[in-house]
Order: structure tokens, then sequence, then C-alpha cells
């Protein structure tokens, strides 16, 4: 860090130690992977590296900011060099949606249609024969009375039952008699003689059917409903001709169409009952011979669209683009985009890499203000690998993202939920840090999407506002309802702003507002994240304090029903130490919930802690002062590990740790030291805890707040002035016993501590109206009242003069009142 020194980077000098202990030098050695700045430099230099991979690297803009519909404010721009002018997507897309309307549909003339149609009639005809040839033999031995007319007989009939010919039954007897009338007596004719013969119904049916069928299919018969083509004319593909024709629409026949004119043709040729018999055969065999091919039509669209010239006209070399007052229409406009785009194209090896390098300087700069930020003023997370990569890793899950979405162009940067990274950190860490994030995040986006300038301080503003909405999360509807609103409004609002300025039309704002409300909703996955980075990095946000400062958790349920002294003495602990948290700008939730389970320890003894002992049975009368003391340090060590075991986070388990520091046990030392049947020195050691001292102001807080929680439940007549002379007394000492030494409490936060304890003292011990009662009660209570006015105006006087009359100030937290150990 020489180097930040030199340039008035490096933070305070601070007076030290000129030697190092032996267990400061063990720490230093299991905290240097934590500690390492190699370890640092590596995730500062990943970070740089995903951000520099998301700059775009093969587009050049001008240099001159312009706005379309507004004046060009710049000096007249000439070509410097001849370009082609690019056409702008709309026109692309309207050529497309004109080839797509002027390319005909293709049908494929199906060659094997006539040929299939006569051969299936012909197999149709086939399948009669065995049954034709069945029924006239039986009807001949009928009519001859022939002895084989049974056995006929059966042959017809599972001839009929084997048939599956698809015909009704009107259409096959009539069928069976005109062969039977054409045969005649005759056995001994062949089924083609009578297939032949012109005066066979089936013969006469076929030949129609035939004729009719091969003049359909010679002017044409298409697959699809003409209808549904949506084309006046088609392009007719004759594959094994190698040919190709428009054929008109009108001039051919669906087979609808056909249907209805075989019908009419069929009745003028034939009577009803071969009318029917042809329309069965008919429909069995009738199908197209121009058979749609929307494959092939796709393709010759794709073909002529990828054939569209993306260029419609050009630029001299010298010529006026636009003189300097002009309107920037749209077609200046596209103009000066097909300039940026010729630059790119005509760039060189070493103009793209110079402003590669511009890119990466503006990318390392831009990382480097927040790691200098962290640097300077949060140096804990500078100094702590581990967060200092949570710091980095959350930013790079808005980064890594967004720059490859940005760098392949497949969503407006809106749509990204950049607000989802400041929010985090403002969570884990402060609002400070999120601030911060949010301007490094916002500049290295708008500098991925093309230096864009309207969306670096709307995302600025949004992410501020959000941080704003999330520094004190009471509850969990505060962050699901509050933030994403906040975000969203002040995006639409900033962006709405941005619009009126630069005239844009109601569309433009209508996308924006679709992007920002999935953007916007996108922010309530920050909570599964968060609680994933609580277990990945064993941090505490305020979400886990919300749950953990419910009095229905197991572990606050459980010290309420076995020490409900204990538990009420937390529960006005908690309310002092929010106060003081909340008026010198601490994190009030934590203190909050780290002094609800600073005495959870006190569960399994509850009786040796005089706020439990309601039988008023004193168990340390019992032991000897060093013993008392040996239990009531238990309470630390003992809590520690019940808070383990409940998988309380470290930071909470720290309240535990610290809220003694290493202070003594003042009434068992004073104890042992005026016991007669001790004559040696008693070591005070023995009656100090073993620490260690509180390290932030939270845990400073708590310290302070426990014991005069304690004392003044001790005092007998809790006034305003003893109140006072109470707590500055008690933090006084605190203070020279060194007992703040570790923790970056200050002496004016001190005093606004000392400030916010009164206020809640005195919300507790406030006086109340006496109510009217009988009498005698009345004539008792008031010699009473007399008695203990006159006692508290004397403890008064002793107060103003700062000497406790007849030993009355209340204990210290380590000094219990009327020889009872007090609260621990």
């Amino acid at each position: 860090m020489n180097m930040f020194n030199k340039f008035g980077l490096g933070t305070k000098k601070q007076q030290t130690l000129p030697f190092k202990g032996e267990k400061l030098k063990k720490e230093e050695e299991a905290y240097s992977l934590k500690k390492n700045p190699y370890i640092r430099w590596t995730i500062f230099g990943i970070f740089i590296l995903i951000s520099i991979l998301s700059l775009p690297r093969s587009e050049v803009r001008t240099t001159t900011n312009y706005t379309t519909g507004q004046p060009w404010r710049a000096d007249d721009l000439t070509a410097p060099f001849t370009f082609a002018i690019n056409k702008t997507p709309v026109e692309i897309e309207q050529e497309r949606t004109e080839i797509q309307e002027q390319i005909p549909p293709v049908f494929v003339v199906d060659n094997t249609a006539q040929v299939s149609i006569q051969s299936e009639i012909d197999s149709i005809y086939i399948g009669t024969e065995s049954l034709l040839q069945a029924y006239h033999l039986w009807q001949v031995s009928v009519a001859n009375n022939n002895p084989t007319a049974l056995e006929d007989s059966v042959r017809f009939s599972n001839e009929l039952q084997n048939a599956s010919l698809g015909l009704t039954d009107p259409s096959l007897d009539l069928l069976m008699q005109s062969y039977h009338q054409v045969a005649g007596d005759a056995v001994n004719l062949t089924v083609n003689q009578v297939f032949a013969n012109p005066d066979f119904v089936g013969n006469k049916i076929k030949n129609t059917l035939i004729a009719l069928l091969n003049s359909l299919l010679n002017q044409g018969i298409v697959d699809v409903n003409k209808s549904m083509v949506g084309y006046d004319v088609f392009t007719l593909l004759n594959i094994s001709a190698s040919t190709e024709q428009p054929m008109n629409i009108a001039r051919v026949r669906d087979l609808r169409e056909a249907n209805e004119y075989s019908l009419v043709q069929l009745n003028a040729r034939l009577n009803a009952e071969e009318t029917r018999l042809a329309v069965e055969i008919y429909n069995k065999v009738m199908k197209a011979n121009y058979l749609n091919s929307p494959t092939r039509h796709q393709q010759r669209i794709n073909e002529a669209i990828a054939n569209i010239s993306p260029t419609k006209g050009a630029i001299a070399q010298g010529q006026v683009i636009v003189r300097r007052g002009d309107i920037v229409t749209e077609e200046i406009a596209n103009t000066l985009q097909s300039l940026d785009a010729a630059r790119t194209l005509n760039a060189s090896t070493f103009e793209r890499y110079l402003r590669l390098l511009g890119g990466i300087i503006l990318v390392v700069v831009i990382s480097f203000v927040f790691y200098i930020y962290l640097h300077l003023y949060r140096r804990k997370i500078f100094d702590d690998n581990a967060q200092f990569l949570l710091v980095f890793l959350v930013m790079s899950l808005i980064t890594a993202p967004a720059g490859a979405l940005l760098y392949f162009d497949l969503v407006h940067p809106l749509i990204i939920p950049i607000a989802i990274a400041p929010i985090i950190l403002t969570i884990i860490f402060d609002s400070r840090v999120g601030i911060i994030a949010s301007l490094t995040l916002a500049s290295l986006i708008g500098l991925v999407h093309g230096y864009d300038f309207e969306y670096t301080i709307s995302s600025i503003v949004a992410c501020s506002m959000g941080v704003f909405s999330v520094r004190d999360i009471r509850d969990r509807s505060q962050f699901f309802f509050g933030t994403p609103s906040i975000v969203w409004g002040t995006f639409l609002l900033t962006l709405g702003a941005f619009s009126l300025a630069k005239m844009n039309n109601f569309d433009v704002m209508s996308n924006y507002l679709f992007y920002i409300t999935i953007s916007s909703i996108l922010i309530l996955f920050t909570y599964p994240l968060i609680l994933l980075i609580e277990k990945l990095f064993d941090v505490v946000t305020d979400f886990t304090l919300l749950e953990l400062g419910d009095t229905n958790q197991p572990l606050l349920k459980e010290l309420m029903n076995k020490a409900p002294g204990t538990f009420h003495h937390s529960m006005h602990v908690a309310n002092l130490a929010e106060s003081a948290a909340s008026a010198i700008g601490a994190k009030a939730l934590l203190s909050r919930v780290g002094a609800l389970y600073h005495d959870i320890g006190k569960i399994l003894k509850p009786e040796y802690y005089v706020e439990n002992q309601s039988s008023g049975v004193n168990e340390h009368d019992k032991l000897k002062p060093q013993m008392s003391a040996m239990v009531i340090k238990a309470h630390v060590s003992e809590g520690i590990k019940i808070a383990q075991e409940a998988g309380l986070p470290n930071k909470l388990i720290d309240f535990i740790r610290t809220h003694h520091g290493t202070s003594v046990i003042r009434y068992f030392f004073e104890k042992a030291k005026d016991n007669d049947s001790m004559k040696e020195v008693t070591a005070e050691e023995k009656f100090r805890y073993d620490g260690p001292l509180p390290a932030t102001k939270e845990t400073g807080i708590l310290l302070l707040a426990d014991g005069i929680e304690a004392a003044s439940r001790a005092m007998k007549s809790p006034t305003y002035p003893r109140l006072e002379n109470l707590v500055n007394r008690m933090v006084d000492e605190r203070v020279k016993e060194g007992q703040l030494g570790h923790c970056p409490l200050t002496f004016r936060d001190l005093q606004l501590i000392k400030e916010a304890f009164m206020n809640v003292l005195m919300g507790i011990y406030h006086h109340r109206v006496e109510y009217p009662e009988d009498k005698t009660q009345q004539t008792t209570e008031a010699d009473s009242k007399a008695e203990v006015d006159s006692k508290a105006e004397a403890d008064s006087k002793a107060e103003a003069n700062n000497e406790p009359e007849n030993n009355e100030e209340p204990p210290s937290s380590d000094e219990p009142a009327n020889s009872e150990p007090t609260k621990q």
C-alpha cells in the first residue's frame, strides 16, 4: 500500500505498539490467507477481466452524440471516404414481407396419379370376380333345381362375408344382378367375358369413371382448398420433365370442386342406381395430382431473402452528410449509422486495438474507484478476502450475464435487474457500499452498451432508491412489495423524463415500460440469492435477524420458560441496545437480536441468578465465592455452546462472547476478600470474565446496556437524577476499565448512547397515577408514602452531593443488591 500513500490514498496512520505479542502473531498467521493481498488483487483482476470481456469489439461510433429529431450541434460533417448507405431494419423487414407476398406457392405434378387411379379401379373389379361368379352359379342352380344349389348358396354366403370391397349392399346387388343378367344360364363364361360385355353395368360405370377422372386430372386438381392458398398464381413444378410454369389458381379445381363437378357429370350419364355405385368407386380412388410443397415454397422465400441487398446507394468522399443546425432526420441518422458501420469494417487492426485499449482503461478506472473506496472507507471489507470476494462476486452476478446478453444483442439492457447487486450489498453491509456499487455497475453496463448515458443515469437513480428502501428492513413485505415498486417507479420517472426531453414517441416509452417491469419482477430473486450467500459466506442479514428476533423462536421460548426473569431482562436490554444503536447510526436490528440471545447460557442453571429466584432461596449461600464466580462466568461459555448447537450466526455468538468483556465479578470478589476464613490474597483473575472485549459498536452497546439495565432494577427509587447518575457512572467506569477499548465507539457516540438509555429507562420507570381506594387503605398508604417521600428526599440530597446515603445507591451489574447475586 506504499503506492497509495504516495498519492494520498492511504489509510490514516494509527499509533501502534513497537512489538507484537505471541498471541497476535499466531492470529496473524491464522488469518494470512484471509488477509493475503495477492488473493485480493486476483479477485479484483478477475472482476476486471469479466468486465473487459463484455466490451463491444466490433463497433465504432461517431465522436458526436446526436438525437433524431433534434438539430445537429456539431460542425458540418462530410464523408471521410466513400461508403454505402445501409437499409434500415424497417426497410429490410418491408422487403422481407414483400418477398413473402410475391413468391407464389409451389405445387408438384404427380405424374403417377392417373395410373394409380386406373390400378385402384381395376383392383376393385378384380375383388368382385369371385363374389359375382358365386352369385351367378347359385342363381343358375336355383333356377334349374340343381342338387348343388345348397352348396352354391353356402359358397356365395362365404364369399359375401369375406368380401371387403367397401361398397354398399345396394351397389353390390346392382353388380350381381347385372352380371347374372349378362351371363344368362351359361355357366362356362369367364369373368373377363362378362366384364367385357358392354351391357354389363360395371363395364359402363368403369369406362365412365375413367373418362371423367382423366379429364379432371388433365385440367389439374390441387390437394388443398383453393381458398387457403392465398395467392392468385402458383408455380407448377414437373420434376420428371424438369419444367415449371406459373398457373392461375382459377384454372384448376380443388377436391371439393372436383367432387361437385363429378356428381353432376355422373348424374347426366347414369341412372340413380348406377350413379350411386359410381360415386362409391369415385370416392375410393379419387386423388389430386397437383401436390402442395410448402417446404419448396419456404426454401424459395429464404433464398430470395438471403439475396436482399443490405444497401441502398452510397455517399461519395467529401459529400456533406449533415450541416450544423440541420434537423437530424431518420434518413440522416441512418446515414450516420452507415458511416459507423463502414468505419468498423474499414478499421485497421491497430485502430481496433486502440479502441479496445480505451474501453479497458475505462473499465479499470471505474472499477478502481470502487476498489479505492473499500480501501479507504470500508477497511474491514477490504482486509477480509472472504468479504472482498463476496462484494465482487455479487457484482459479477450482474456484469457477467449482462455482458454476455448484450454482447450477442439478446436483450435490452433495461431488462437486466441491475438493482439486485446493490440491494444485496446494502442488506449484507450498508447503504454506502450499495450506492458506490450502483455507480460502478451502472457505469460499466452503460459502457458495455455503447456508452449509453441515458441508461447509466436512469440505473444510478433507480438503484440508489432501491438501496435506500432496504437500508433498514423491518418486515419482508417492505422488501417484496416496496423495493420492486420503488425501483420500477424511479426507472419510469427518469426514462419518462429522458423521453420527454428527446421527444420520443409513445412506442419507445411503452417498450421501456415492458423492460423495467420485467427487471423489477426479477428483483425478487434477491431473496433466495441472499439465503445462499448467508450459507456460503457465513454472513447474517436483516432477513435472518427478523426471523431470529421473533420471540417464538425455540431458543427464546426455552429461555422464557426456564428462566423467565432472564428473558424479561433480555427484552429490556434489547430495547436499550436498539435505541442506542439507532441514536449513533449503528445496526439497530442486529443490536436488538444480539441482546435477546446474550444470556441464553443461563438456561442450564437459571436458579443461580437472582432475577429467576422467585422462591427466595439463594443457591450461592451454599457455595464459596470462588465457586459462585465460576458458576456465574460459565453462562458465557455455555451460551456460546448452546448458540453453536442451535446454528446461530457467528455475529450473534459474538454478542454472547463479549457482553461482559473482561470485567470482574465484583460482588464475589469483594466477598472473597472479606471472608475471615481466607487469609491468603485472593487472585482477581479468578473472578474476571474471560472476554474478549467488544470489537464492534453493537457489542459495545450491549456491554453497557446489560449492566445498566441490571443495576437500574436494583434501585429502590429510580428517579431521573438517580438514573442519570447511574448511567453516567457505569459508562465512565467501563471506559476507565478499558472494556470499550477495542470497539470504535467515540465520546460523541457515548454521549448519544447515554441519552438513548435515559429515554428508555424513563419510559420503564415512569410515575403512575394512584387510583382512589377505600379510606382505610388510603390512611395506611399515606403513612407509608410519607416515610418513602422522606427517604427519597434524603436520597436526592445525597445524590446531589455525589455521596450515596446508607449504601442505597444501586450496585453495578456485578454487585448484586441485598447481598444476592444479581444479573451477570
